[in-house]
């Protein structure tokens, strides 16, 4: 497809993954070694023939064999062709426990210790911003210079706003977009090239699973009228880029050191 694209003269080719940094449930060799073929299956594998042109080994899964009988000669030249970018997804990390069904390699925590303390948004995600760093990280960690520059495509939180006198008051969503914005700029500091940082999302939207019950947009929409209502969240963020804008201007601006 990389190839497709710049043939047809797209300048800059990228590619989207829904990522998330992966957490043993406890302590034990079980639950570490659930914890690591989830972060297989779901992270790796989509991300190491991309960046480094291999699959990750999952022999251990039960999928080893069938995976290396689905990729033929040259398929890993291609799905490895350089990328302008790599975007990532981010909303929480997930914790991993062994499985009670034999024959599965991993099963979703219903709780663990410590998670219990996060805030969670209306869809009873956790509000962990750091884990937006530890997910950062860890792709530099793991890709080195084979990671192209960063971009997180999606960040947000669904809270359950309402708009009152033409406002919509949301100072939960100010402190979530607050603290995962720091957290890239963590990442950032810690050596991470990251190129950009996209809200999910403008307006409440439809979602696929969820329909219109989950509101996750910067702008309140009535669905009964399509009304807008920017809500202060809006604001918070449009003030946000503007200073970061007035800042970069200002250092470009600024004569060199002598």
């Amino acid at each position: 497809a990389a190839a497709a694209l710049r043939g047809a003269g797209a300048g800059e080719v990228m590619l989207v993954n829904n990522c998330t940094p992966v957490r043993p449930a406890g302590p034990s060799p079980q639950d570490r070694a659930a914890a690591q073929a989830y972060d297989a299956l779901h992270n790796r594998l989509f991300n190491d023939p991309v960046l480094l042109g291999r699959y990750p080994d999952l022999s251990a899964f039960g999928a080893g064999e069938d995976l290396r009988g689905a990729v033929r000669d040259g398929d890993l030249e291609t799905v490895s062709a350089p990328l302008d970018g790599l975007g990532v997804n981010y909303y929480n990390p997930t914790w991993i426990t062994a499985p009670d069904t034999p024959g599965l390699p991993f099963a979703e925590a219903a709780a663990a210790p410590g998670a219990e303390e996060y805030e969670r948004t209306a869809f009873g995600w956790p509000v962990v911003p750091e884990g937006l760093t530890e997910l950062l990280t860890g792709l530099k960690d793991r890709y080195g210079d084979a990671l192209p520059p960063v971009f997180v495509t999606e960040n947000g939180c669904s809270l359950p706003d309402t708009a009152a006198d033409g406002r919509v008051a949301d100072p939960r969503r100010i402190a979530y977009l607050d603290g995962h914005v720091r957290a890239v700029a963590e990442a950032v500091r810690a050596g991470v090239d990251v190129r950009g940082y996209f809200v999910w999302t403008l307006t409440d939207n439809f979602e696929w699973a969820e329909g219109y019950h989950q509101r996750f947009g910067l702008v309140h929409v009535d669905h009964a009228t399509q009304a807008r209502t920017p809500k202060e969240s809006f604001a918070w963020y449009r003030d946000l880029v503007a200073a970061h804008r007035a800042t970069r201007t200002a250092r470009a601006d600024a004569p060199a050191p002598r």
